[in-house]
């Protein structure tokens, strides 16, 4: 019996997630002359006159019959994504919290409904109507964006997506309803400000513990504060910002400025585009003091149980290397990165020390050291792996005057910082782009079969521009790939969540043969002397490095809080059946337990996803 080919590396996703397919465009607009404010307005009209009378499966006939509606926390307390028009009318029925009113957003040009092309590629040209709205339901109010097709003569809403950005009776503390951060005179033993300050770090009481203080634990710990939720971040490191500061030398952000915005405290306006690791993490301990969130560094959690009974955690710490403190949230948010432990492939003699020299994961490497010229043999290194980290340390250690060669198991889907910036991001993410909150509702408004779709059509405009880096890459023995279903370095990262390199300059030196690429799925074992592959072919080497990547986060879990809680939750990353992210940014499947991760662009907007769910709970909304 023949067996079963392995899936091709391009197309691997994470374990126990799904693949959905890319939605097929549908017909383009025949009439765009129409006044696109007119067909809005009658499609907010219909809707809210359906509302008054609970007539959802007449709004459901405003769609198409495979549209969609993507709602993140205005009909349900978890993100969930509608598809077809029966399955609409029914969730809108049987919601936990019944929309109100819908109303157009015609805050700024952007918002405004116009005809907008909806295929980036325009082959086949797909244009349509776009238009942002707002919101509210029984509890809460938002933002949110409709996209519609023609079908005829007829305008049908294609999708639909609803935002939560309040709850009522629990806004955020901020703007007309910032505090006023002093306590006029007359009170005996009145504290000022550091006082308080210094008070509420000590003695917080925290409803939330957060796990981390890199960007999720920042992120979330903001948003709550907005909230009103009582928070404390623990991290084993000294400072906040050490998970960016002690990483290697060379690291940059791959991804631009107008990307990586934070919540509430955007990067300044003359704010390097690339933003180096060190800068970073100042501007990490400058987040947590500005918007004054507490956090205990050199802290490691001892122990935890969930007490059924009472509905929280108990939580034994070891603060700061010298006091055991017991803390009683009512939820703990784990935020050590979307991956989990690091992922050491088992090789033979690694951990018998069999190797003389230097053999680390990425993680641990402390960083190339500078060969000194005169004539001496060039310290060889070698680096397994060929995604971002390996081509960065792969280039600090040539810069750094080694014979550097890089062992690449499998493909990988390559962009060059040109066409990340030109194509990938542009429009929503740039130098004079819409405002980040409105950028983050265009993206994040796209179904995932959808998304998908765009972004196999951005890929194709993307390896056009990038087409003599890609030619050069392979060859000069490097193998690329498009991602999964050629839907790009995007979905490899969703999906994935690895898989591909952005280009900061590595490339050019793989091209002109000054990194060597050796091709070796098949590593046998460590030698004395490098790298043995099951062919018998030994890479000579004086360090070797293994940037292989890192588990789920749920091994993270089970790692930090142990078997019970690890056992309850899901595995993490990924899309669920509805093209949601599995095991984030939701409820995990254990009782007061959440797990909170990505890159700077999703930490900021899932923070708020994040954190209302875990207000709601707290104030017994439904959720």
């Amino acid at each position: 019996m023949a067996s079963l080919s392995p899936t091709p590396s391009h197309q691997r996703i994470v374990p126990g997630s799904v693949n959905l397919p890319p939605y097929p465009w549908p017909a383009t607009a025949t009439d765009v002359t129409v006044d696109p404010l007119s067909v809005a307005k009658k499609i907010v009209t219909s809707t809210n006159d359906c509302l008054s009378k609970d007539d959802y499966q007449s709004i459901s006939n405003l769609f198409t019959p495979n549209g969609f509606w993507r709602d993140h926390l205005a009909l349900s307390w978890t993100p969930r994504t509608i598809k077809t028009s029966p399955a609409i009318a029914e969730y809108l029925a049987s919601s936990p919290t019944k929309l109100k009113s819908v109303s157009l957003d015609l805050g700024s040009e952007f918002r405004k409904p116009q005809i907008a092309s909806f295929a980036p590629a325009g082959n086949p040209k797909v244009e349509g109507i776009s238009f942002f709205v707002g919101w509210e339901s029984e509890v809460g109010s938002g933002k949110g964006v409709v996209r519609l097709v023609q079908e005829g003569t007829e305008w049908k809403i294609w999708t639909v997506f609803t935002s939560l950005q309040e709850l009522k009776g629990f806004e955020e503390k901020n703007k007309a309803r910032r505090e006023t951060g002093v306590q006029h005179g007359g009170l005996e033993g009145r504290k000022n400000w550091r006082e308080r300050r210094e008070e509420e770090v000590e003695k917080p009481g925290p409803e939330v513990l957060i796990i981390g203080a890199g960007q999720s634990g920042l992120t979330i710990a903001a948003r709550l504060k907005m909230l009103g939720v009582s928070s404390l971040i623990i991290d084993t490191n000294d400072k906040v910002g050490d998970n960016w500061r002690k990483r290697y030398h060379q690291l940059v952000l791959h991804d631009p400025v107008w990307y990586d915005h934070m919540p509430y405290l955007p990067f300044p306006e003359h704010w390097p585009i690339f933003t180096p690791k060190d800068k970073l993490a100042e501007w990490f301990e400058f987040y947590a003091k500005a918007l004054e969130l507490n956090v205990w560094t050199s802290t490691s959690l001892a122990s935890s149980a969930w007490d059924e009974d009472a509905r929280a955690w108990e939580v034994k710490v070891n603060k700061g290397g010298r006091e055991e403190r017991v803390l009683r949230p009512k939820h703990v948010v784990l935020c050590t990165g979307h991956s989990g432990k690091k992922f050491m492939p088992e090789i033979k003699g690694f951990e018998e020390g069999v190797f003389k020299g230097l053999a680390v994961h990425s993680a641990d490497f402390p960083g190339a050291r500078q060969q000194e010229g005169g004539g001496e043999r060039k310290r060889k290194a070698v680096v397994v792996g060929a995604c971002n980290s390996a081509h960065d340390i792969c280039q600090d250690y040539y810069e750094k005057g080694y014979d550097v060669t890089m062992v690449q198991r499998s493909s990988t889907c390559v962009v060059s910082n040109k066409a990340a910036l030109q194509v990938l991001l542009a429009v929503l993410y740039e130098e004079g782009g819409p405002p980040v909150e409105d950028s983050d509702l265009w993206l994040h408004g796209w179904p995932s079969e959808i998304m998908k779709s765009i972004q196999i059509d951005l890929t194709k405009i993307q390896r056009e521009v990038d087409k003599d880096l890609l030619e050069g890459l392979e060859k000069a023995g490097f193998r690329t790939d498009k991602g999964v279903d050629e839907g790009g370095l995007f979905m490899k990262y969703l999906q994935r969540g690895g898989g591909y390199y952005i280009d900061v300059g590595m490339s050019q030196l793989i091209i002109d043969r000054k990194v060597k690429v050796k091709q070796g799925e098949e590593i046998e074992e460590l030698v004395e002397n490098g790298l043995r592959f099951k062919n018998g072919e030994v890479l000579e080497a004086d360090e070797i490095v293994f940037a292989t990547g890192y588990m789920n986060m749920r091994t993270q879990a089970r790692y930090i809080l142990g078997d019970e809680v690890a056992d309850r939750v899901d595995d993490v990353w990924g899309w669920d059946a509805e093209g949601e992210m599995k095991g984030i940014w939701k409820g995990t499947g254990h009782p007061g337990f959440w797990f909170h991760g990505g890159n700077l662009a999703l930490t900021r907007y899932f923070s708020r996803v994040t954190a209302l769910q875990i207000k709601a709970r707290l104030e017994g909304l439904g959720a």
